[in-house]
């Protein structure tokens, strides 16, 4: 008889429904016309409704498939009984076919730490921006980010009302990435994507050391990186500390899952232990290739601003 899956595959596999079920869930409540937002410390930093129940949503349906696996998410919430209709009890079963990477067969449960966006980009899902949205579920082992999932909600929604909306991308280091078509950014280009809503003259001062052919500004790092995985950027450069963990532990994933690198401006590269703090404070560099390209001119003022 065939071994029962690993477990690190069975939780990307769990992941990729729950993802999907928030998918649903965030399109829902966009479509009822209520958002429910609230500021929590200010203007660009918003909470809607969506945030509150996919939270609980992810966070409920994998804890109680895994229970012993530490589940960290942007939100405080409340610990509310969930009602059933937010628990996802499904999987992928493609995911359960493939062959777990031989380093990580024999994670338990309580070695793996998951980092929880429930919808990364929410100043534009307020703003209409839907295709800058995604849900990030980012799974940690060895304070490592070694398997994630990302769900674009409103992927396709400007294709006309026959469309699918929606997909699923997902990664395991060691496997590979799945749910699009990599490509690479054209060849001797610079463009740069980075913040749409937090900017300032950091961001942008680093911006121009790099000389770059095309700037793109968008919300969402799981987008960003879609963006470099997708071959539209060449490079994923925000030099501030807005970012936290669950922003990119499952862009992460995916991206070095197909070869690419993410560190913080100085080159250092992201921790994902449950203890570690959850801002990335000296911000984020990333790209598919040429890494030592951009870091190499990442100017020294700048570095001496954003301190790890």
């Amino acid at each position: 008889s065939m071994a029962s899956p690993a477990l690190l595959m069975r939780v990307v596999a769990s992941a990729y429904s729950v993802a999907e079920k928030a998918a649903t869930i965030v399109r829902n409540i966009m479509s009822a016309g209520d958002l429910g937002i609230v500021e929590k410390t200010g203007a660009n930093d918003l909470q809607t409704k969506a945030d509150r129940l996919v939270q609980m949503s992810i966070c409920s349906s994998l804890a109680r498939k895994f229970p012993k696996v530490t589940i960290i998410g942007e939100e405080e919430l409340p610990t509310d009984e969930v009602t059933e209709e937010l628990i996802e009890d499904g999987h992928c079963e493609e995911i359960l076919k493939k062959t777990c990477p031989a380093q990580y067969t024999g994670i338990k449960e309580e070695e793996l730490v998951i980092w929880v966006d429930p919808l990364d980009g929410t100043k534009e899902y307020t703003e209409g921006l839907l295709d800058h949205v995604t849900v990030l579920i980012g799974i940690a082992y060895g304070g490592k980010a070694i398997a994630g999932v990302i769900n674009q909600p409103y992927y396709n929604y400007e294709a006309g009302a026959d469309a699918v909306l929606g997909r699923t991308i997902w990664g395991v280091l060691g496997l590979g990435a799945f749910g699009f078509q990599l490509t690479e950014a054209p060849a001797g280009k610079h463009i740069i994507v980075t913040t749409r809503s937090h900017s300032s003259t950091l961001v942008n001062d680093c911006i121009s050391a790099l000389n770059p052919d095309h700037v793109i500004r968008v919300g969402g790092a799981g987008n960003k990186i879609i963006q470099l995985i997708e071959g539209k950027a060449s490079a994923y450069v925000f030099a501030s500390p807005g970012c936290k963990k669950w922003d990119t532990c499952a862009p992460e994933a995916i991206l070095h899952a197909v070869g690419g690198k993410i560190t913080d401006i100085h080159g250092n590269s992201f921790q994902y232990n449950k203890e570690v703090k959850h801002m990335n404070s000296a911000g984020v560099l990333a790209t598919l290739r040429n890494y030592d390209y951009y870091a190499s001119r990442i100017p020294n003022t700048v570095k001496q601003s954003l301190v790890p």
